[in-house]
């Protein structure tokens, strides 16, 4: 059968796409190529996510670049697609399927599409729909698992690292983190208010961990454990990690303000930073697998957020991570720790 590059492109490769990114470029510049007048494309996918209802891939032929824009749970459907290509031109859109969670496909003009064009356009859709059902599941998993393991975590997954043995040692800056006299509150609120305080408080520590590249790993009753790896220097990651404790304090202060306005305690807490080598991948049973991080260095930052307390601060930094950076730091001394075979040299910021 002889069909037009990008009609057969698409029954021949594009379910092998690597990404939507990959898959809006490609066909836009199979398009192009076969004589349609394009001057960008989106493609918008429905994901399972606690907050991200749609995410949309944006295509322009002018730089063949992509950008990624996110459509948010209750916002209006669909707007950062036909938004941006209204912007680049006359806007030909369809559905691919049926129902409010099918995949969408536009595609701005650089002048307005004539009928013959806008039919190539809707066959292109029709013989885009069996890829992008295959695209979209793969989409939605990768944004499922990323919701419940953490960007860096859930690539790892994906590639195969799914054996109890399958794991890579990496360097990075840890930061460990919990409410203080936790159990007494927990005691004296009740369940749904302690589930609200809680998501309150891990809003404000992984919105900071996450908005500086780190990963949250886990959350531990009310403590949260995460990562910042390292990808260029070691000291950027620990300035990493010293400026997501400060977004974290910061959005606290505010919390706190707000409980205290609806007559509510605020809520104390402790966050431990250090630097060190760990074991990054699978732990668990056969059948139940857990992906985190363990080894010394994780011990260390554990029981080092467990000094905050007694100790009266409520960041402490052991050396390791101290000397990692250039950052002014107050000295606390050298402190043993539950389980640790040396004393660990204690820092703290000078404003706490």
């Amino acid at each position: 059968m002889d069909l037009p590059a990008h009609l057969a492109w698409l029954i021949d490769e594009a379910s092998a796409s690597s990404s939507p990114e990959h898959f809006i470029a490609e066909l836009g510049r199979q398009l192009l190529a076969d004589g349609l007048p394009l001057a960008g494309g989106a493609l918008t996918l429905a994901v399972p996510h606690p907050i991200i209802a749609r995410r949309t891939w944006l295509w322009r032929a002018e730089n063949d670049a992509v950008i990624e824009a996110l459509d948010f749970a209750g916002s209006s459907l669909n707007r950062a697609a036909g938004d941006w290509l209204a912007g680049l031109g006359p806007i030909h859109e369809g559905e691919i399927g049926r129902g409010s969670r099918s995949p969408m496909l536009g595609w701005a003009g650089t002048r307005s599409f004539d009928p013959a064009e806008a039919d190539r356009l809707c066959q292109a859709a029709r013989f885009a729909a069996a890829p992008l059902a295959a695209l979209t599941a793969r989409t939605a998993l990768t944004t499922l698992l990323e919701a419940y393991l953490g960007r860096r975590s859930a690539a790892q997954v994906q590639a195969g690292m799914l054996g109890r043995s399958s794991s890579e040692t990496i360097h990075a800056a840890l930061l460990c983190a919990d409410l203080r006299d936790f159990t007494a509150l927990s005691e004296a609120t009740e369940p749904s208010l302690m589930i609200a305080t809680l998501d309150a408080w891990f809003d404000r520590i992984a919105g900071a961990v996450h908005a500086f590249g780190g990963e949250v790993l886990k959350f531990i009753g009310d403590g949260v454990l995460a990562i910042f790896p390292v990808t260029g220097t070691p000291g950027e990651a620990c300035e990493a990690s010293l400026r997501a404790v400060a977004a974290a304090r910061a959005g606290m202060a505010h919390l706190d303000a707000a409980r205290q306005a609806q007559g509510l305690p605020p809520l104390p807490f402790g966050v431990a930073l250090h630097f060190g080598e760990m074991l990054w991948g699978n732990v668990g049973a056969a059948d139940r697998l857990d992906f985190t991080a363990i080894g010394p260095a994780v011990n260390l930052v554990s029981r080092l957020e467990g000094l905050c307390k007694s100790l009266g601060h409520r960041v402490l930094i052991s050396g390791a991570l101290a000397a990692q950076i250039t950052i002014q730091l107050a000295p606390l001394g050298e402190h043993r720790l539950r389980g640790i075979a040396d004393p660990c040299a204690v820092f703290t910021l000078p404003t706490d």
